[in-house]
């Protein structure tokens, strides 16, 4: 059994702002209810597309389809907060940008892991945590 450090990241307890479901971003949000990790995909130009959009950044396409991601990448950037944005979050977090295999990126948070264990280049794999009403898409060391 891991014994949890001052430093081990944990996921947010209930009471942390809980994000908006619109329209558009309602398919993500089921496929995290639904344990998937979801984007969507150009079916023009073939690129991947995240944060969820009405058309492509790049070909400006209105083709865009939802798609199911592996959920496996490589941390991009990170960093340790040790103070909390509001009094409902629990420290130290690490919330770091992913580069997903699938060619987007995705800003999260680093679980299950020691604060000083985090490097540019980590593998990590997500994994879906119930957070109050919402389930969340965080990251552990893959």
């Amino acid at each position: 059994m891991i014994e949890l450090s001052e430093t081990w990241l944990k996921p947010q307890i209930d009471g942390i702002p809980s994000p908006r479901t619109t329209l558009i971003t309602k398919p993500f949000w089921d496929g995290c209810d639904d344990g998937e990790l979801r984007y969507q995909h150009c079916e023009w130009c073939g690129a991947a597309i995240f944060n969820p959009a009405h058309l492509c950044r790049l070909c400006q396409s209105r083709d865009l389809r939802w798609a199911r991601s592996r959920g496996l990448g490589t941390v991009y950037s990170y960093t340790i907060c040790h103070r909390p944005m509001s009094p409902q979050f629990t420290t130290p977090y690490a919330p770091i940008i992913v580069d997903l295999d699938e060619g987007y990126q995705m800003l999260s948070n680093l679980i299950e892991c020691d604060a000083g264990a985090v490097r540019v280049g980590m593998r990590v794999k997500v994994c879906f945590v119930a957070v109050g009403d919402r389930t969340m898409p965080y990251f552990i060391p893959a």
